[in-house]
């Protein structure tokens, strides 16, 4: 039996899968049983080996969804698996299957990725957008893909100077303008809207509407982060005291580390009043308490065990967009968060206490958002008025 035969025999992939589910509580991960049958068991080992080194869930969770388009790539294209190290052949390859020219592709339909190879990822679910990908996302593959070859204790061509030649090259053939990860910011009065959809009883109602709150009010947390989010987490602290109204429910959010914060710093938020409720209201209905917070629910209206892939997050967040008979393209998860800075500002709290609860640390980031929410109604714009 061949190495991609064995690779694919029914009892390697159960067995991948079952690795794959014990470490998805540290680390929630994409479509574990089409993972299981991409991924050789050296590299499911690779993974269990960098959870239990502490690296973190998101870099993690990023690296593994690489980690799986690289060999359903390499599969498709050359009908073999990854080979440990990477020829500068094979990587010079991948540069020109992922960064063309759409003006020329037209006149020559095998320049860039091959058509069926093109076909091959997108039956797999690994390729989803057309045309070329972005410079970023090509240039962070291949650094996951060098800093694998590296763990594997194997040196790589990704430092020659054909292939840094290639990539800039390329590059300048194919400009892209950097757009936002979400058109439009999600704010208070859109996430009404939304909210207006699940204000039923439902299972799904009672999950979509504590997302929705609790991935807000909480500083708009990032997808990953909501997906990710396990009842160990959850703090109840002190009712907050208001004037004129009675005491709102108060909990805090142990994030851990995340995206922005040092290594070993616990990153902490706080959720207050009708998030706080919304969030209990699902963990009672579904009878969670412990572990994942957010799961899936079956059509018989069963709730899994298993957390959300963070994808489900941003598609329930455009189910709830088209509910609304709002632009579905217009709006995603991330959307919450750039929602949350803005309204932030629309309502006048300063940017140093709403970057507290949002957690970002780019002032400069942070500010895009809050000054395109002031800037039209400022000073500034009526200096004529």
């Amino acid at each position: 039996m061949d190495i991609l035969a064995a690779n694919t025999a029914p009892d390697a992939i159960a067995r991948r899968a079952e690795t794959l589910d014990t470490i998805a509580a540290v680390l929630p991960i994409d479509r574990r049983d089409k993972l299981a049958e991409i991924l050789s068991d050296q590299d499911v080992e690779t993974l269990k080996h960098l959870v239990n080194e502490g690296m973190g869930a998101n870099t993690l969770r990023a690296l593994t969804s690489d980690f799986a388009y690289l060999e359903a790539w390499c599969l498709a294209a050359t009908e073999s698996p990854l080979p440990w190290p990477a020829p500068e052949a094979l990587l010079l390859k991948f540069v020109a299957h992922h960064l063309w020219d759409p003006t020329r592709r037209e006149s020559d339909p095998q320049h860039g990725m091959p058509p069926e190879v093109d076909q091959s990822l997108r039956d797999g679910g690994f390729l989803r957008s057309a045309g070329p990908h972005a410079p970023a996302t090509v240039g962070r593959r291949l650094a996951n893909w060098s800093t694998l070859t590296k763990w594997r204790g194997l040196d790589g061509a990704f430092a020659s100077p054909t292939l840094k030649s290639a990539i800039r090259l390329a590059v300048r053939a194919v400009p892209r303008t950097r757009r936002r990860k979400s058109a439009k910011a999600v704010t208070g009065d859109v996430l009404a809207k939304l909210l207006a959809t699940c204000s039923g009883d439902s299972l799904r109602d009672l999950r979509d509407r504590a997302i929705l709150m609790v991935a807000f009010g909480s500083g708009g947390r990032r997808r990953s982060e909501v997906a990710g989010l396990r009842k160990e987490q959850l703090t109840i602290e002190p009712p907050v005291t208001v004037e004129d109204g009675s005491p709102l429910p108060s909990l805090s959010i142990h994030l851990g580390r995340t995206k922005n914060s040092g290594a070993g710093q616990d990153e902490v938020v706080y959720l207050t009043g009708r998030p706080v409720e919304a969030l209990h209201a699902w963990l009672a209905a579904a009878k969670i308490d412990g572990g994942s917070v957010f799961r899936a629910i079956d059509r018989w209206g069963n709730v899994s065990r298993r957390a959300l892939d963070p994808k489900a997050v941003n598609d329930i967040v455009k189910l709830r967009v088209e509910m609304a008979r709002l632009e579905v393209g217009e709006f995603s998860a991330h959307g919450l968060r750039s929602g949350y800075l803005t309204e932030a500002a629309n309502r006048g709290i300063p940017l140093p206490e709403a970057m507290e609860q949002s957690r970002h640390r780019s002032l400069q980031q942070a500010s895009s958002y809050y000054n395109n929410a002031t800037r039209r109604s400022g000073r500034a714009t009526r200096i004529m008025g």
